[in-house]
């Protein structure tokens, strides 16, 4: 019993160093074309604002007039946390121009400039450093073009330096470039996680008598996990589909709330089951406002307009391949624990509890546009 405990525990320490949507993130533009190398680096005013500080009045709103008084620090502080080269050459990175952008989670300050390589480069190193110091979580995307492809890649403090060798990518290579990335999201999306945990718990258990029992076999669990893993994948791949190729847009904040308000509703039936056998359909409902939240990423990604329906599978399979993984490792330790009080009393109805909470919280940041979580 203590053994079995001990790995549960394991399991969902693994599962804690996931966080949530709309994290720090910048994003960086790099195009080469006609031997030229210019770029563009959206930063998010709050994130300038922490490390150098642009609110000159303390007042909490930032102006345009405080963004250009800071215009010499922000160049100094970005520019010394970006690093490119070509074959062992340093290429120089010189700002050419201010801008403010609004992106759906805020303004962004956007620098554009010029990179001056000694040589029309045929690979680029770039090393990228911004934020990583004070802000573990922040990542930064990178769009790269040069002719008519287009790659991406993200920064994060594991993979600060990454390299490019500028030659057409074949099909096969964008596919598994995508995947990784939606793998990489589904693991960071802490909400998700939480969201399909949610409905996994009782799958090992049921109603009876007005407490939860142990299912008898594993073929009527597993069942019950197919159907909400399936109604799940099958929503929200239709919105991601939808949403990338501009057909649907939802305001991100809405559907960011509506994502955590989905974690509170399916962990709160776990404590007072008002949808006891059909969790698919919960999993189906709100499966569709968590395909938008996918699609976010994707499109801050950037997408390679002569590969979009190969990005766009690719992305999607990433997803599913991530939560497949998650589901491996739950179920079974779930279904061992099934029987034990531990399971039905701490992990089912306490984990739930903290599962509200967290959401509740959640929910109340994106609803009224707040930031006191650290993730």
């Amino acid at each position: 019993m203590v053994r079995r405990i001990f790995v549960f525990f394991l399991l969902c320490f693994t599962f804690g160093t996931a966080y949530a949507h709309k994290p720090s993130d910048s994003y960086l533009s790099i195009q080469l074309n006609n031997g030229k190398v210019i770029g563009q680096w959206d930063i998010a005013l709050r994130d300038l604002d922490f490390a150098i500080g642009l609110d000159a009045d303390g007042n909490g709103e930032i102006t345009w007039g405080e963004v250009q008084a800071k215009h010499n620090d922000i160049d100094a502080y970005t520019i010394a946390r970006l690093a490119l080269s070509s074959g062992g050459d340093n290429c120089p990175i010189q700002v050419t121009d201010h801008l403010i952008d609004n992106h759906t989670d805020g303004a962004y300050a956007v620098m554009q400039f010029a990179v001056n390589c000694p040589k029309v480069p045929s690979e680029l190193n770039i090393k990228y450093g911004l934020f990583f110091d004070i802000d573990p979580q922040h990542k930064g995307l990178l769009r790269l073009q040069y002719g008519s492809e287009t790659r991406t890649a993200i920064f994060s403090p594991e993979a600060p330096e990454q390299k490019f060798v500028l030659e057409i990518p074949s099909r096969w290579k964008q596919f598994f470039d995508y995947l990784a990335h939606g793998v990489e999201h589904i693991w960071k999306g802490y909400d998700h996680i939480l969201f399909l945990i949610s409905l996994l718990l009782p799958a090992v258990v049921f109603r009876s008598r007005h407490a939860w029992a142990p299912v008898e076999s594993f073929r009527a669990a597993f069942i019950d996990v197919l159907k909400i893993v399936t109604a799940f994948t099958v929503a929200h791949s239709v919105t991601l589909t939808l949403a990338t190729l501009g057909v649907v847009s939802i305001p991100s904040r809405i559907v960011e709330s509506v994502i955590a308000f989905s974690i509170v509703v399916a962990a709160l039936n776990n404590i007072f089951p008002v949808i006891e056998g059909r969790r698919w359909i919960v999993a189906f409902s709100f499966g569709f406002l968590h395909g938008f939240g996918f699609a976010s990423v994707l499109q801050d990604l950037g997408l390679p307009r002569d590969a979009l329906a190969i990005a766009l599978v690719g992305f999607n399979c990433g997803v599913e391949v991530g939560q497949l993984v998650i589901v491996s490792l739950f179920f079974p330790v779930a279904y061992w624990l099934r029987a034990t009080l531990f399971y039905r009393k701490t992990v089912l109805v306490g984990g739930s509890a903290a599962i509200i909470v967290l959401a509740a919280l959640w929910f109340t940041e994106r609803a009224f546009d707040l930031k006191f979580m650290p993730f």
